[in-house]
């Protein structure tokens, strides 16, 4: 962990670059996986890190995890940048929703994109829907995955590490803290970035010895495919 702390450390500030973290354990190559902590920071390097074009694909936009926070402009910055990149965003509130109208729109749009908010949260409420069965599906089939902050915590095996950084109060329903198990690291989103650099600093002093931790700043990504992890700038 101290390795990928320096290597991180090196390439901050780097535009347009990208790095070969590790070939993971899991098989990847169904995999098209997009991992950020803020989105509207990077959107230029989404286009970069898919096969084909985006315009005109539709996303399934899951804004759940956001829902009792305070602050929220995340999500329509997120919104309006998959907006510039030409896809068309459909937004599925899945505690408003039936289950089997997301079970449709998941079935239909050609991408799954989850904003941040409490992980716990989010959690909660896919298990309660049985959508985190759903789209953990979608991912091994090869449905491209673009996860924002809790949204890309969401998609490690196990989400407890981030009880430093989001109140696991919100998930009060919760019997254990297994996510979604699609890659075989836990980001750590917001590195060095206000208002969360005590938090990160303490999740990789307290974690590094016993999980992969993958730590990326705003302004950074990972793209997981065929190839393995990358990080991206």
């Amino acid at each position: 962990m101290a390795l990928f702390f320096v290597l991180t450390q090196s390439i901050y500030g780097m535009r347009n670059k990208e790095v070969r973290l590790y070939s993971p354990k899991h098989n990847t190559t169904m995999k098209k996986i997009f991992l950020c902590s803020s989105f509207a920071d990077v959107a230029p390097l989404l286009p970069e890190s898919v096969p084909t074009s985006l315009s005109g694909k539709t996303v399934a936009f899951i804004p759940t995890a956001s829902i009792h926070e305070e602050y929220t402009q995340y999500v329509e910055d997120g919104k309006n940048a998959l907006v510039l990149l030409g896809l068309v965003v459909r937004e599925l509130e899945i505690t408003q929703c039936e289950k089997k109208e997301i079970v449709k729109v998941l079935n239909d749009c050609d991408c799954i994109y989850i904003s941040g908010g409490n992980t716990f949260y989010l959690l909660q409420e896919l298990r309660k829907t049985g959508v985190d069965e759903l789209i953990k599906q979608h991912i091994l089939t090869g449905k491209l995955y673009i996860g924002e902050s809790a949204g890309a915590v969401i998609t490690a095996p196990n989400i407890e590490y981030v009880c430093l950084m989001d109140d696991p109060n919100e998930g009060k329903e919760l019997t254990n803290f297994k996510a979604l198990n699609v890659v075989d690291f836990s980001t750590v989103p917001h590195l060095w970035c206000f208002p969360f650099e005590k938090a990160t600093k303490e999740v990789i002093s307290r974690y590094e010895e016993s999980l992969t931790l993958k730590a990326i700043s705003n302004t950074q990504a990972l793209r997981v495919d065929g190839e393995g992890v990358k990080i991206l700038e």
